[in-house]
């Protein structure tokens, strides 16, 4: 079974897109052979364009692994796909110019100022114990239970109402209500 002109142009493009394929070039042939041959089953199967062009970037991917696998070039890990090359340093070279390198640190969350962390350490503390008021308040609403099996636990309305045999319509007016009183003595 050939290839048609269409389908072998749109395997090398795919190929040269997928982000392992730079600096490894010359395996171009190898890519290629091994994605053509995984795909030709599926190739004149799918009809829609789209979905045959995400069928091949996933059969690509997994050809060009398992070449530059095959090659020595990549290996296994735990976290992954590692290459194998190694990088040189020239120990001729004492002077680095760092100059030209720009670093953008927008991405990185820092941790919260001392401050910060008080704040919110005293605010926690003030809600729950305006919940143990409230509670205590009101006794029979098990608001306190039912604030902990949320938040604490993790548990939904549903988990709630079947644990305290309470409907879950109730569960959430009560949150609700509880919210509100917590609100209204923080205002």
């Amino acid at each position: 079974m050939e290839l048609a002109q269409e389908k072998i142009d749109l395997i090398s493009n795919i190929i040269k897109s997928d982000r392992k394929y730079p600096n490894n070039e010359d395996l171009y042939d190898d890519f290629f052979n091994e994605t053509c041959q995984r795909s030709m089953s599926i190739i004149n199967a799918i009809d829609n364009e789209a979905t045959l062009t995400a069928y091949l970037k996933r059969i690509a991917t997994t050809s060009i692994i398992n070449v530059l696998k095959d090659s020595g070039r990549l290996q296994r890990t735990r976290a992954g796909y590692m290459s194998t090359k190694e990088v040189i340093f020239d120990n001729q070279e004492k002077e680095i110019d760092y100059s030209s390198i720009n670093i953008n640190y927008s991405s990185i969350k820092l941790p919260k100022t001392p401050e910060e962390i008080v704040i919110q350490k005293d605010i926690l503390k003030f809600v729950s114990q305006t919940i143990v008021k409230i509670d205590s308040e009101d006794p029979e609403k098990q608001y306190l239970n039912i604030y902990k099996l949320r938040y604490d636990k993790g548990m939904t309305q549903k988990e709630i109402s079947e644990e305290l045999e309470i409907s879950q319509s109730e569960i959430s007016k009560r949150l609700y209500k509880l919210m509100d009183k917590v609100k209204e003595i923080l205002k």
